[in-house]
């Protein structure tokens, strides 16, 4: 259940993750300073950057739960995206330069098919060039944007899911809007270059929407205008008991949990597990070693 401030009798904002509906314009730690004068906390961070032009989940913790991010399995994402074929641009996307332009009139919805079907699967991506990736210990697009020019290496990434979803012509070029399912670490500015760049006529990303994150998608999103009229957020017992298998220690075994101790004869799963005391309040995520389960973070003391 979502626990709710702003109503009279309402809880105050504890531990607990706010799946935020980013707006376009907005850079990601902008979103975070708002969440943090709506929540009242400091202690607010979040999961999976999205740059100013993108929209959608952003998964963002509060106090204790800022650590639980971490731990929860966010690296598979799904992007809906429009691709505007027939020119290059300085950034990847629709805020750079455009550097090259190409006629798209012989590119067929047959010919876009059959070249996104080469991105499919494990692939080596080379990131955009604008990423936040440090380079020297400065990020890529400072250098960039600083008149510098940054050679990235290229990564494996998958891409489990490419969709061509819709081919038209646009004003300037060819549109193509594509839905992407992907692991972490994957560009789609850099899906849109390379498509570009395979059917030769060049390519850049017009407008990307982040649908969802891990088991966090837009149904479980709310707009920052509707978290100030009332915040919502999932407790953090709530995320942890539907995202790991979960243990109810007793009440011995959980002063033991409490202070971070090694606990032998339990029949943990394996991966992480989370364990909650006899009232139900969650303590800690443990894993088996062997013969003992030890945690690997605790969240109460």
């Amino acid at each position: 259940m979502t626990a709710t401030t702003n109503e009279p009798g309402a809880p105050a904002v504890a531990d607990g993750i706010v799946i935020v509906d980013k707006p376009a314009g907005l850079t990601s730690h902008t979103v975070v300073a708002r969440i943090r004068r709506l929540a009242g906390t400091r202690k607010v961070g979040h999961a999976g950057t999205l740059d100013p032009m993108a929209t959608g989940v952003l998964v963002v913790g509060l106090n204790r739960a800022t650590r639980l991010l971490g731990h929860l399995q966010l690296a598979d994402k799904s992007y809906d995206a429009t691709i505007l074929l027939g020119a290059s641009t300085t950034t990847d996307d629709a805020e750079g330069e455009v550097v090259s332009t190409a006629p798209v009139d012989g590119i067929t919805a047959e010919a876009i098919e059959a070249a996104v079907a080469g991105f499919r699967g494990e692939i080596s991506q080379v990131p955009s060039k604008v990423s936040a990736i440090k380079v020297d210990g400065r990020r890529a697009y400072e250098r960039v944007r600083a008149g510098e020019e940054v050679a990235l290496k290229a990564r494996s990434v998958t891409v489990s899911r490419y969709d061509v979803v819709d081919v038209r012509l646009g004003p300037t070029g060819l549109e193509v809007d594509i839905s992407v399912d992907c692991s972490s670490g994957t560009y789609i500015r850099a899906l849109a270059r390379d498509l570009g760049a395979e059917l030769d006529v060049g390519g850049h990303l017009t407008a990307l929407r982040r649908t969802r994150v891990g088991a966090f998608d837009l149904s479980a999103a709310h707009t920052l205008e509707s978290l100030g009229d009332s915040f919502e957020w999932l407790p953090i017992a709530e995320v942890a008991a539907g995202t790991f298998p979960r243990y109810d220690a007793d009440a011995e075994q959980a002063a033991a949990i409490r202070t971070g101790r090694p606990l032998s004869g339990l029949k943990l799963e394996a991966g992480q597990t989370a364990m909650f005391d006899p009232t139900g309040i969650f303590l800690a995520l443990y894993e088996p070693h062997g013969p003992v389960a030890k945690p690997t973070a605790v969240f109460v003391s």
